[in-house]
């Protein structure tokens, strides 16, 4: 399967189908794998481009705390879309996917034709709750590095079955990429320019409010609340998860 090398750590990355590039990025502590369900329905009209972030799947998982930001994973990214041709891609992403498909737009606004927003907040405007996510997320990485990979069996069913080399990767990646520094991102979501659909699962009870906040900041946003679903919607319920894409992906201006 196709790498890049991004100054000496390797991402991986697989292509499926042919025609629009679409990128989608994985939440924290899954991988591409967890994807795979939606493959035939969307790599019919596009060409699909999944991948591991680093520090997770078969990606590199760098012992350089300084290998894990935002920065280098919407570098990573960019290079990712270098390396099959394409100039502009539908940017998306679930969860962590979704704030870095956010990151993304913020950096390369003329490379995203649109965005797919998928059970994700824009970040905080405020920095006691910043405070507050950063502090969970430092907790996260604490029992990675106390208990290993066994602290994800109890976790979601996407990241349960994720299968990872180690957990000290998944454990900088919680303090590189999972923290939060600024505004910029939330702040950035008047300013969108590209067609958006934000989906959640109407049972993702901490997602709710930042999808309703990001529908109504984003203007022309469309929003989708899919019933019977948790924080891996495409996974709870993979039919209506794509019924709720396709169209909005078919109706993109050329």
């Amino acid at each position: 399967m196709p790498e890049i090398n991004r100054d000496g750590v390797n991402i991986y990355y697989e292509v499926h189908g042919e025609g629009p590039p679409l990128l989608l990025t994985h939440g924290y502590s899954s991988t591409s794998a967890m994807w795979h369900g939606q493959v035939d329905a969307l790599a019919k009209e596009h060409k699909l481009v999944l991948w591991d972030m680093r520090g997770h799947g078969q990606s590199d998982y760098p012992d350089d705390p300084r290998a894990y930001s935002e920065a280098l994973t919407v570098g990573d990214m960019a290079a990712i879309l270098d390396a099959v041709g394409a100039k502009r891609a539908i940017i998306g992403g679930l969860s962590l996917g979704g704030y870095m498909s956010l990151a993304f737009y913020r950096a390369h606004p003329e490379r995203t034709r649109a965005l797919l927003i998928i059970d994700t907040g824009p970040g905080f405007k405020k920095d006691d709750a910043r405070e507050a996510w950063n502090a969970r997320a430092f907790a996260t990485a604490d029992r990675l590095d106390r208990e290993g990979l066994d602290v994800l069996k109890s976790a979601t069913r996407e990241r349960a079955s994720a299968s990872h080399r180690n957990a000290q990767g998944l454990a900088l990646a919680a303090r590189g990429m999972l923290t939060q520094r600024d505004a910029r991102v939330i702040e950035l979501l008047p300013d969108i320019k590209v067609p958006s659909l934000i989906v959640v699962g109407a049972d993702d009870t901490p997602f709710l409010a930042a999808s309703d906040y990001m529908a109504a900041k984003i203007p022309g946003a469309q929003k989708v609340v899919i019933p019977a679903a948790g924080h891996a919607v495409n996974i709870d319920q993979p039919k209506a998860f794509v019924d709720a894409v396709e169209p909005f992906l078919k109706n993109l201006p050329a």
